[in-house]
């Protein structure tokens, strides 16, 4: 049991170290330009167009396009978008919101 217990909490430690990697912010001196990219019409009823986003790679930024994805009952999409702060620019990713 004891043995068990050990693994369960090495797991979850090390479950929350990947996480919290995948959560920094990440600051640029400037934001990479904007891509336009039209999705065209929803392929079935409900779809949400779930938009671009920026996720960080090799030590940059790096653009990854929208898709459409099933929307959720009772939450919509909030794009994400850059923020400027003290350090630079930071991309805040897009989520769904209650």
């Amino acid at each position: 049991m004891k043995t068990l217990s050990k693994l369960g909490l090495l797991a979850a430690l090390g479950a929350s170290l990947f996480l919290s990697s995948c959560t920094g912010e990440y600051y640029v001196a400037s934001q990479p330009g904007e891509v336009v990219y039209e999705p065209g019409p929803p392929p079935y009823v409900g779809a949400v167009w779930v938009g671009e986003d920026w996720v960080w790679v090799g030590g940059r930024y790096v653009h990854q396009r929208g898709h459409w994805e099933r929307g959720r009952a009772g939450r919509a999409y909030v794009r994400g978008s850059w923020y400027h702060g003290p350090r630079g620019y930071a991309w805040h990713r897009g989520h769904w919101q209650r």
